[in-house]
């Protein structure tokens, strides 16, 4: 007689000396049921939180960079703007460019000023000082002329080399850039304070500087130099630091960080 256990036994098919259960059913061995379970694959929450940081850091410095890039971009775009309105002016003062009904023999200035680091103006020079007149009747300010400056960008710096070859760079609160025709060359004038600016064309005895140097910043910090020469020339640079001693009106131009009593000071 056939034992009951057989029968009972769940079918097994034999394939190549592998045996497998029928419909999937567990395998059944000496009495006990074999149950094979499939352990799942994922991610812990640990290693989701490491990745959710990886990515915060990454897209933070991503920003960072980008938000610099881009200010840096700007304060470019301002320095040229401003060298282009110096070579406007340049252009204005060797043509024959007319101011007001019938004068054509005029020359054309660009004037900056510390008191009004968001502003800077085209000026005729009609009465022939060299220098920009508010108070002149009627107005010297060229019909769109005023130019203004936003976002946060200023004129933090004025500066001249008074002679060919010069390395120091005098402070000053004002500057006039004339150009007469028919020459290309700039006369410059400069002063501080009351004495701002000193007429290099009228003054007896005052020279023309040889160089006028406008330093812009960004409110991040950043700074560049626009450079205007007596021979013509106009470019826009990178602005350099000042040793210990020089003469200085921001802690921004000094290599220390510190600028006291009008002079670089060591930093601490």
């Amino acid at each position: 007689m056939a034992d009951a256990s057989f029968w009972s036994r769940p079918a097994r098919v034999f394939v190549r000396g592998l045996a497998l259960s029928k419909s999937n059913e567990p395998a059944v061995s000496g009495g006990f049921t074999q149950v094979r379970t499939t352990k799942s694959k994922g991610f812990t929450l640990i290693e989701l939180l490491v990745v959710c940081a990886i990515i915060v850091v990454i897209t933070t410095l991503v920003l960072i960079d980008n938000n610099k890039f881009g200010g840096d971009v700007k304060l470019e775009n301002f320095a040229y703007d401003v060298a282009l309105s110096v070579r406007q002016t340049q252009i204005y003062g060797i043509a024959v460019e007319r101011f007001g009904s019938n004068n054509f023999s005029t020359g054309y200035g660009m004037h900056f000023s510390l008191s009004s680091p968001t502003q800077y103006l085209l000026f005729a020079d009609e009465d022939g000082t060299g220098i920009y007149d508010a108070q002149a009747n009627p107005s010297e300010l060229v019909p769109g002329g005023l130019y203004t400056i936003d976002q946060g960008f200023a004129i933090t710096s004025l500066c001249v080399i008074p002679v060919i070859g010069g390395s120091s760079c005098t402070p000053v609160t004002e500057i006039d850039i004339l150009y007469v025709r028919p020459e290309p060359d700039a006369y410059i004038s400069a002063g501080t304070g009351s004495n701002a600016p000193v007429s290099c064309i009228k003054q007896q005895g005052a020279a023309c500087n040889y160089e006028a140097q406008i330093t812009l910043s960004s409110p991040k910090g950043g700074t560049r130099t626009v450079v205007v020469d007596i021979t013509g020339q106009i470019s826009v640079e990178a602005a350099s630091t000042l040793a210990d001693g020089s003469q200085c009106t921001l802690n921004t131009q000094c290599q220390s960080g510190v600028c006291g009593n009008g002079l670089c000071q060591p930093g601490l």
